[in-house]
């Protein structure tokens, strides 16, 4: 079943984030939440907050010194647990590496060797909170464009809601991802596949039922209520 709003999507997240970090010591794992207009600051503090009784020591951190500000002025019981990909990549060269959860809220390509070298010298499981990495390997040798697709392929869907066309993806881990079909009364369960499946595979499994028009118009309702 596909979550009524945000915060039962977020407990969904909570839930399949906390049983993928019990499962993988070091594992490195994703969380999506793809709606136009999210504001994701509010649902990363929310998420930290949560998991931190389970996982002492967990850190959030920010693509740059703005949004690790904003995310302490909005959450000051958490400030000591904020900080920048660069503000820990420097404790890290003091300490020779970190340990503990790390959540990277909505790193960019341009952030690319940041996530690297931090993953690179951290000892706990690392989580990225809608990240956007693999556009990063334009204009690069081939050397390190191979090394960025295998450091990108060991990353596994923890939690994933994602709107389509003509209806939803949703994968909540250790299930499997799940395609929803966007019917006049609802969304309805179409098929479910092992891995993230592609355009092919999702209009294959939906029969190219309805059209695109239909559907972007249904996606609007879905991205609506989970808003609300």
């Amino acid at each position: 079943m596909l979550p009524a709003d945000l915060r039962e999507a977020e407990a969904e997240a909570l839930e399949s984030l906390a049983t993928a970090l019990a499962a993988e010591p070091k594992g490195l794992w994703t969380a999506e939440f793809r709606f136009e207009g999210l504001r994701l600051m509010p649902v990363a503090l929310r998420l930290g907050t949560a998991l931190t009784p389970r996982f002492p020591g967990l850190r959030l951190l920010f693509p740059d010194a703005g949004a690790t500000a904003l995310a302490k002025r909005d959450a000051p019981e958490l400030a000591s647990q904020l900080a920048s990909l660069r503000d820990l990549m420097r404790l890290q060269q003091a300490d020779g590496g970190s340990a503990g959860v790390l959540i990277v809220v909505a790193p960019s390509p341009a952030d690319y060797e940041e996530v690297e070298a931090v993953c690179g010298q951290h000892r706990g499981p690392v989580v990225l909170l809608n990240g956007s990495l693999e556009d990063a390997a334009v204009g690069i040798g081939s050397v390190a464009r191979e090394r960025r697709k295998g450091f990108l392929s060991g990353w596994q869907a923890a939690y994933a809601l994602i709107p389509t066309a003509e209806g939803a993806l949703r994968r909540a881990f250790p299930g499997p991802w799940e395609l929803y079909r966007r019917d006049p009364d609802g969304h309805r369960f179409a098929a479910s596949f092992e891995g993230k499946p592609d355009a092919e595979q999702q209009a294959e499994a939906l029969g190219d039922a309805g059209g695109v028009g239909r559907g972007l118009a249904a996606v609007d309702r879905f991205i609506e209520g989970l808003r609300n």
